[in-house]
């Protein structure tokens, strides 16, 4: 099936080709990501190999400050959140965001994804947090504070253990077939024996740590990670930070080689399998 744009730059840039759809799932996509176009392309190439055809529409925070992209382009190019208040949407995703070191209270446009947040809960069927959005999904939920950690998360990483219970977990096994791109300097802190209200683990790794988790009855589902990321982005971050003169590690469990920059890209087949039980709770 297909994944279309419904604005962008993929589709004003022309880098990505909308087809004939037939009663597609409407996707509102709060994207929070600095490399807009990159992201938006990541999640047209993931959905549009599902079994479901999808509309995506780019959403931005109207009180971010932004240091990119001049904000007059952005207004342009995406909608915020005055402009969708009144629509009904399937789904949202809400990105990642490079803001995992600050309080959460201290990210200039907290307040105005509380609300969107709160909107979603009586105007969009299901709601799925990434990276930094799912620990701030999971504060905003249950009070689930986060904590920096000593070295950046970063590689891909496996699971070792999964809930055969869920419908998230359809077609996915622990044992070396889940695996996770993550790129991370905090984690939420979590007591796996005492999780609060119906919060439930699904996939779990013992070095990353959780990877997926679920709220069913707030309709929540929480990514650690980027199943989103294509294959050269855990690169262009590494070499990237390298060239800035900060410290980062390679990353783990990527490269095949890395004098030769070949990269083992081990995630896809999971990464899709992810989206379509997630695609496939909007309907069911």
């Amino acid at each position: 099936m297909t994944a279309n744009a419904q604005n962008g730059f993929a589709i004003i840039k022309k880098q990505w080709q909308n087809h004939q759809q037939t009663a597609p799932l409407q996707l509102l996509v709060l994207n929070l990501m600095p490399t807009k176009l990159t992201t938006e392309l990541q999640f047209l190439s993931r959905f549009n190999h599902l079994s479901s055809d999808v509309t995506l529409t780019f959403l931005y925070p109207a009180t971010h400050h932004f240091k990119g992209t001049p904000l007059g382009i952005i207004r342009k190019t995406y909608l915020n959140f005055d402009q969708i208040k009144d629509r009904h949407f399937d789904g949202l995703i809400i990105t990642g965001a490079p803001v995992e070191q600050l309080p959460f209270k201290q990210v200039d446009y907290w307040p105005e994804l509380c609300r969107i947040i709160a909107w979603a809960n009586h105007h969009v069927h299901e709601t799925l947090f990434e990276c930094w959005a799912a620990q701030a999904g999971l504060f905003v939920d249950f009070n689930i504070s986060k904590r920096t950690l000593s070295n950046k998360l970063f590689g891909i990483f496996t699971a070792t253990s999964i809930d055969p219970s869920s419908r998230l977990s359809l077609n996915l096994g622990a044992g070396g077939l889940i695996k996770m791109p993550q790129s991370r300097h905090s984690a939420s802190i979590l007591d796996r024996h005492h999780l609060p209200g119906d919060l439930k683990i699904i996939v779990d790794s013992v070095e990353a740590g959780p990877m997926l988790l679920r709220s069913h009855r707030r309709h929540h589902t929480y990514i650690t990670g980027h199943p989103e990321y294509s294959c050269d982005t855990l690169a262009k971050e590494y070499y990237r930070d390298q060239k800035k003169r900060r410290t980062i590690q390679v990353p783990l469990h990527y490269f095949k080689n890395e004098a030769t920059d070949q990269i083992n890209y081990s995630w896809p087949a999971a990464s899709h399998s992810i989206y379509q039980n997630w695609l496939n709770t909007l309907t069911n």
